[in-house]
């Protein structure tokens, strides 16, 4: 994350090139004690699971520690970090990774399911109260959701917001913050698999899905194709002599939008069709368990009546429609 120095200059980099994601990573005080502590809170109730014998699939601590919340390090302290403010393109994978990989991944970790699972009962009902609470429910309600997930980015660029953050610390982590806000409010629902507000049935969630792809690809061409230099106030004063021309990279920039917006996307529907199909399995499963077990009593009931004891005719008497007592057939 470079920002101004005391003096209003602008720190030295050296020329970015793929190398530099690693030789220029660095601390970043709120993404580490974010990591740290989310991280850390979802391990311990891994943890206290299996001290008590309980099992937590592998594949959802791999999903949030490493892919989740590897990300969210990732993309604040190494070196997109480090040059996020420097050059859009590089802002733009960094934004790309915080809005649609991240949330995914820790949406697919399921940390609600384990918090219930393993927080005390006073707490449990807290986290229960707030899950169900009706913010949460307003803004997880799927058309609010997504209308935030897709125009965010356009507010983010075509106003003060994106040189306000390139100037300002504070807002700068806060925009990091929102972008993963924006990207898990909208997609938990869709491809998560914890008991949250706004979840719709897998037809109506492709086709939101679906919806993503041609507003990724609008932006990104209309930054293409913009004459004016977004935040051309502060790209024009960096000073350093190695940038390259700050024109060409913004239509670098929405090419990247353009092009991994799809591709995360499609990557995306994929996944849902397969949860899916998964999900109908499942229920197939299910309804074939409910009919073979109806099967079997109807069978046993069979066998019952014709393998049973003769009945008694004193005690075999049943009510007939208007209440009178007959014998019961023989």
């Amino acid at each position: 994350m470079l920002l101004r120095t005391a003096d209003g200059s602008t720190p030295a980099l050296p020329p970015f090139d793929l190398g530099r994601i690693v030789t220029e990573a660095g601390i970043d005080p709120v993404a580490t004690i974010l990591t740290i502590w989310v991280a850390g809170a979802y391990l311990v109730g891994v943890r206290v699971l299996r001290a008590r014998g309980d099992r937590w699939p592998v594949g959802r601590t791999i999903s949030f520690v490493v892919l989740g919340m590897g990300s969210f390090a990732f993309a604040t302290m190494s070196g997109l970090g480090a040059y996020d403010n420097v050059m859009l393109s590089v802002h733009m994978v960094q934004h790309m990774i915080l809005t649609m990989v991240t949330p995914l991944a820790l949406a697919l970790g399921a940390p609600v399911t384990l918090a219930l699972r393993t927080l005390p009962a006073r707490p449990r009902r807290w986290l229960l109260a707030v899950v169900h609470s009706t913010p949460v429910k307003v803004l997880s309600f799927p058309p609010l959701a997504f209308l935030l997930f897709v125009l965010s980015p356009w507010v983010l660029y075509f106003s003060a917001w994106y040189p306000a953050s390139a100037e300002s610390t504070y807002v700068h982590e806060m925009t990091h913050l929102h972008l993963v806000a924006t990207g898990a409010l909208f997609l938990w629902p869709l491809v998560g698999v914890d008991p949250v507000p706004g979840r719709v049935a897998y037809p109506f969630r492709m086709l939101l899905m679906v919806l993503t792809l041609p507003f990724h690809a609008f932006l990104g061409v209309t930054i293409m194709n913009q004459d004016a230099l977004i935040a051309e106030d502060h790209f024009r004063g960096l000073g350093l002599d190695w940038l390259p021309d700050p024109m060409d990279d913004q239509h670098l920039a929405g090419g990247i939008l353009w092009g991994t917006g799809d591709v995360v996307g499609l990557i995306f529907f994929m996944a849902l069709f397969a949860q899916w199909v998964r999900s109908s399995m499942r229920e197939a499963e299910r309804e074939d368990r409910r009919l073979d077990r109806l099967e079997r009593q109807e069978r046993q009931d069979r066998q019952n009546r014709l393998g049973g004891p003769e009945p008694d005719p004193d005690r075999s008497a049943q009510a007939d429609a208007g209440g009178r007592r007959v014998p019961a057939a023989e």
